[in-house]
């Protein structure tokens, strides 16, 4: 069953990274429901790229209409593979996120720049993987996640976070990049100055190679958290450029 709306406006897809979930866009998305756009908040499954594409690709394909499809962090890399084929997707935008190219994984990326601090942050726990084979899957540890990832959040709300956040396997952030959908859409951008988890050097060096409209932001890795005006603003201006 497709998801209608009556509203002019593109439908937005948000998707949520690592060691996040959909409340994350909580503010964003009560801004942008409130200029009038049709708003679904994906649950990322955070299992492995090319699935958790596949299935951001399903809902796209319920929505009817143009999208606009967001990816913070790790949901970047997903957005980015699960726009190509999706016929209704107009737009891109990054926030915090990463921005593979082809044959390029989240690992990669995280690895190029000097700056991260999460690898020292991580929690692993050994899982069995779908068809069973051996895996890993990461958290952070709870009591570094505010300063690690929501250095500018209340401290309240960060650790309430901490608890909330989802697990990402290995095999997910190992996973090489497809054809990137960057490539033939038009793509925003949302630097993170402060950001912990991926450098702002990294941030800024995808987004350009990527064409991206550039916004940057003083923020921490919780971007969409703790500035979800300024990151709204650049989803409505993607959202602007969309022809009904």
């Amino acid at each position: 069953m497709f998801h209608r709306s009556r509203s002019p406006k593109p439908t937005v897809v948000l998707v949520h990274g690592a060691f996040a979930d959909s409340t994350s866009w909580n503010d964003v998305a009560r801004e942008l429901l409130d200029e009038g756009h049709p708003v679904v908040a994906a649950a990322n499954p955070l299992r492995g790229l090319s699935s958790d594409a596949a299935y951001v690709r399903e809902v796209l394909a319920g929505i009817e209409g143009p999208v606009v499809l967001v990816g913070h962090s790790y949901g970047g890399s997903v957005i980015t593979a699960a726009a190509v084929g999706a016929d209704n997707v107009r737009a891109l935008v990054y926030v915090a996120a990463f921005i593979p190219d082809k044959g390029e994984s989240a690992l990669d990326l995280a690895a190029r720049f000097p700056g991260s601090s999460l690898g020292e942050a991580l929690h692993p726990v050994p899982v069995t993987l779908p068809g069973g084979a051996p895996g890993v899957e990461f958290t952070i540890d709870r009591a570094r996640f505010p300063h690690q990832f929501a250095a500018d959040v209340p401290e309240g709300v960060a650790r309430l976070m901490a608890v909330t956040q989802r697990p990402v396997t290995g095999a997910a952030l190992e996973e090489p990049a497809p054809e990137p959908g960057w490539r033939t859409l038009p793509s925003w951008a949302v630097v993170a100055t402060e950001d912990l988890n991926i450098p702002a050097t990294a941030q800024r060096y995808m987004a350009e190679r990527a064409g991206a409209q550039v916004t940057e932001v003083q923020a921490s890795h919780a971007a969409a958290v703790s500035h979800p005006r300024e990151v709204t603003r650049v989803v409505t201006a993607a959202a602007a450029s969309v022809k009904a």
